[in-house]
């Protein structure tokens, strides 16, 4: 089931730098490539390392006003200032940086249009929290809105899903297609009652022509894998079923991860693993094998690592080793010693089960099968889904 996967990737992307105290440490990405490398992703057939494109102008202009990127472009000169309330720090070059991320899913998204790849997997995308005129929550352009106006205009897509897996609500990719049929928008996250950005209620479920076609799984904190799992399968499967993408896009980030300093969830490895799985056969049912995968939030840079080249096992059917090389280690504790990190490098590619306390996990998972009940009320209908 496995076709070619392109992995899109340069080291101009560690240019993401938005200041040495921020939690987006780009040097993620090099841990995750260079552990893909080491357990032999690249060694591959059906693998390939493309470099990114930088992006037009006009393709931002797809999301973003004029004036909003005429400011990135600006404050990109001088490295000074925010771009939003505090979280998105401006730095010097960011303009050229996140012209090439957004190119880089651009890139994506022409090789499965055009049947060079099957799947593809721009590392350094994800940035869902941008909106129209402002950058937010560490994102200055939103890479995910521009492949989906980019499709629609280039390629005449008339169904595109997004899976949204991030901890915080994709707040920017919502805003941009919340009156729209043509994009169904899916986002599980934690609550926003707790979580930056304070939205994703269950109750925004779209506007106009696109009533129905925005889902939000608002979870709550603490939720543990088999919470998490009931609410993915209940929600995702059926939907992806019943709207037959065109293509399915996935956003990774795996900050719902229980040692995430950022957020409160308690997820391990293996439910990422399982709804990658998940989200990739029904890719190969209803579309194709079309998929297209963002990376995302992720702020314990071993956890981002070995998801993400798990991830890459589980799409290529190759076995993921127990362990982490020895070499890969090494080069972890270099690259934590020079962040000012905690050195010890996580020698097993999986976590240790993460044991709940019997009472809580009851009523975790009350509140979760709440949730999922209100979203199938308030969306299923749209799809001609039973409730």
């Amino acid at each position: 089931m496995t076709g070619k996967i392109a992995i899109i990737y340069s080291d101009d992307y560690l240019k993401y730098y938005l200041s040495p105290e921020h939690p987006l440490r780009p040097q993620r990405l090099a841990l995750a490539i260079r552990l893909m490398k080491e357990i032999g992703v690249f060694n591959n057939q059906n693998v390939v390392l493309v470099e990114p494109r930088e992006c037009e102008v006009e393709d931002l202009l797809l999301v973003h006003s004029s004036d909003y990127i005429e400011l990135v472009k600006s404050l990109s000169k001088t490295g000074g200032g925010y771009l939003d309330y505090g979280d998105t720090p401006a730095f010097l070059g960011m303009f050229e940086v996140t012209r090439k991320i957004v190119g880089g899913s651009l890139k994506a998204a022409d090789m499965i249009n055009t049947g060079e790849a099957q799947h593809a997997f721009n590392i350094g995308g994800g940035l869902h929290h941008a909106t129209r005129s402002r950058a937010s929550g560490f994102c200055v352009f939103n890479d995910i809105a521009c492949t989906i106006r980019y499709m629609q205009k280039k390629y005449h897509l008339e169904r595109i899903m997004v899976v949204d897996l991030d901890c915080h609500h994709a707040d920017g990719t919502q805003n941009t297609f919340y009156s729209e049929s043509g994009v169904l928008t899916v986002s599980l996250h934690e609550d926003g009652t707790y979580l930056f950005p304070g939205s994703g209620f269950v109750f925004e479920d779209g506007a106009g022509e696109g009533k129905g076609y925005c889902v939000n799984v608002s979870l709550p904190p603490y939720t543990f894998d088999e919470a998490y799992l009931y609410a993915f399968n209940e929600i995702v499967p059926p939907l992806v079923r019943a709207y037959q993408p065109d293509l399915i896009l996935q956003q990774s980030g795996v900050d719902a991860h229980y040692t995430d300093p950022l957020t409160s969830e308690a997820l391990t490895i293996r439910t990422f693993l399982n709804t990658y799985r998940a989200i990739h056969s029904l890719a190969h049912e209803v579309c194709d094998g079309k998929y297209l995968i963002f990376g995302g939030g992720g702020y314990q840079i071993g956890v981002v690592a070995r998801a993400w080249a798990s991830m890459l096992c589980e799409l290529l059917d190759i076995p993921i080793p127990e362990e982490t090389p020895k070499s890969w280690r090494e080069f972890y504790e270099s690259v934590s010693r020079e962040l000012g990190l905690e050195p010890a490098a996580p020698i097993k590619m999986g976590d240790p089960e993460v044991k709940v306390e019997e009472k809580a996990k009851k009523k975790i998972l009350e509140d979760v099968e709440l949730v999922v009940q209100e979203v199938k009320e308030r969306v299923f209908p749209t799809h001609g889904l039973d409730f």
